[in-house]
């Protein structure tokens, strides 16, 4: 079975024909006795007439499983995890799951034990955003379900991910800020250990080389875990004797960071960074931001997982890698 991939009708689509709900539809697919006669005729006739794959759609919900998927994130207080954990939860409730969302707050250390809890409570699979690249506890966790990575990929692991274009989407907008005439141009990044900051500082990097132009060392600041430590490194930035032109952030928070330094020090400086955020087309700054749909993330993520949920005979297909596009915006750039 192929979880649809944008093309093919939904189970809402579904349930608007047949005039009841989603979950009345996989009701219906699961063979609830509960459900009427007349309702499940409406139902299949609303799938034939759509062409719904009902067959792989009612082995994707593995009869007699619990019913519940675990998503595992790193920081949920980041609107990133928040919309990615939507658009999973999109998606598991259209084909009739619920969604056990745990935080490892970034602390490796204590996802092993999240996966373990989710396991226990019975989640017929997994989507996780890893906390770092030791990944052994998700090869011992795919002995049971099936897990799917978000995010950031997999290390060592033969198993689904969707990622974001984090190479090309730095690479873009640092040529943005090459291409206005910023030779000193500052790179704040989290750890570079994470994928995350490696791509993005390698798509800083390409763009300097593809215009010719060498990046300075002594303005690139990485190992910033939030807009708290971004504030220092910016605020340090600007103090110094030859202070950069431009900033590029690698995510939303280290953006904020970045403004309020700007804002205290009374300084405009042209910014580029990964996330758009709220607000971000008001405060009258020149922005250059990397923007990609979050809930598209959860939603691919729960698609693979579903799909895996649905095979039950034959050779499971080799490990798969979604990559959702990035897009450029400008704010406050005349």
């Amino acid at each position: 079975m192929t979880a649809r991939r944008g093309g093919g009708p939904t189970m809402q689509d579904v349930g608007r024909l047949a005039q009841v709900s989603a979950m009345t539809v996989s009701r219906v697919l699961k063979d609830d006795p509960g459900v009427s006669e007349a309702t499940r005729e409406r139902v299949f006739a609303a799938v034939d007439r759509l062409g719904y794959r009902r067959n792989q759609t009612a082995r994707s919900l593995r009869l007699g499983g619990s019913g519940m998927i675990g998503l595992v994130v790193t920081n949920l207080a980041n609107p990133f995890y928040s919309r990615l954990a939507l658009g999973v939860q999109e998606v598991a409730t259209e084909y009739g799951f619920r969604m056990l969302l745990s935080n490892s707050d970034e602390q490796a250390d204590r996802e092993p034990g999240l996966i373990d809890g989710l396991i226990d409570h019975q989640v017929e699979g997994l989507i996780v955003v890893p906390s770092g690249s030791r990944q052994q506890h998700l090869a011992a966790a795919m002995r049971h379900v099936p897990v799917v990575l978000a995010a950031r990929p997999p290390a060592g692991l033969e198993t689904d991910c969707v990622l974001v274009e984090d190479f090309h989407g730095a690479r873009g907008a640092t040529a943005c800020l090459l291409a206005e005439g910023h030779t000193r141009i500052a790179f704040l990044g989290n750890p570079p250990a994470l994928y995350t900051g490696a791509e993005r500082l390698r798509g800083f990097w390409a763009a300097h080389e593809e215009a010719g132009i060498e990046p300075e060392n002594a303005l690139i600041r990485q190992g910033l875990v939030d807009a708290a430590t971004a504030e220092a490194a910016t605020l340090d930035l600007l103090r110094g004797s030859a202070g950069p032109t431009a900033l590029f952030c690698t995510n939303n928070r280290i953006s904020q960071g970045a403004i309020r330094a700007l804002y205290k020090t009374g300084t405009t400086l042209p910014l580029a960074g990964f996330d758009d955020f709220d607000l971000s087309d008001v405060l009258g700054l020149p922005l250059t931001l990397v923007s990609y749909d979050a809930d598209e993330i959860g939603r691919q993520a729960a698609r693979l997982l579903l799909d895996r949920l649905g095979l039950q005979d034959g050779d499971p297909p080799a490990p798969r890698r979604v990559t959702v596009p990035t897009r450029i915006l400008r704010h406050g750039i005349a």
